[in-house]
């Protein structure tokens, strides 16, 4: 199987895009970082090795990544978009804290086929799907962290 940078390189040529070694250091942090990373993230990670480097030329090279098949924009919620490499792997879904913002992948065989299920009873062709469940991670929880947005109204007398 060909290695992330080999598929980036292929995508360049074919869409007729100049390979700069900015870009190829970019590809090369983005996926050696674990994780879901912002963009503000990843720019400040780059801007120590590459002082000249652009905001803007990582945020286009993280989207032509996503381009490229190489990549996934992600929306937690919280208004800033993340970006996780696309691995071999199967896919996964994410449970997000509330309060910390910690995320953890998840995989659930009984939620992927039920998800099959609920296209095919209606009709579609199932084609993606982003499934965020959003609450408390065991540590927020610990310290005795709530939401108010979770918590129950107390009753009206």
């Amino acid at each position: 199987m060909a290695s992330y940078q080999d598929k980036f390189l292929r995508y360049m040529a074919d869409q007729g895009l100049n390979v700069t070694r900015q870009r190829l250091r970019i590809a090369e942090m983005f996926f050696s970082m674990q994780g879901h990373h912002t963009l503000d993230e990843l720019y400040g990670i780059m801007r120590r090795s590459e002082p000249g480097l652009g905001q803007t030329t990582v945020y286009r090279t993280l989207k032509l990544l996503c381009e490229a098949g190489l990549a996934l924009e992600l929306q937690f919620g919280d208004g800033a978009a993340r970006f996780e490499p696309v691995k071999a792997k199967a896919h996964h879904d994410h449970l997000i804290c509330q309060k910390c913002g910690k995320t953890e992948e998840v995989h659930s065989e009984a939620i992927e086929a039920l998800q099959r299920e609920l296209a095919d009873a209606h009709g579609y062709q199932l084609l993606g799907h982003a499934h965020y469940l959003y609450g408390l991670c065991p540590e927020c929880r610990r310290r005795g962290d709530s939401l108010e947005m979770f918590e129950t109204p107390a009753p009206v007398t």
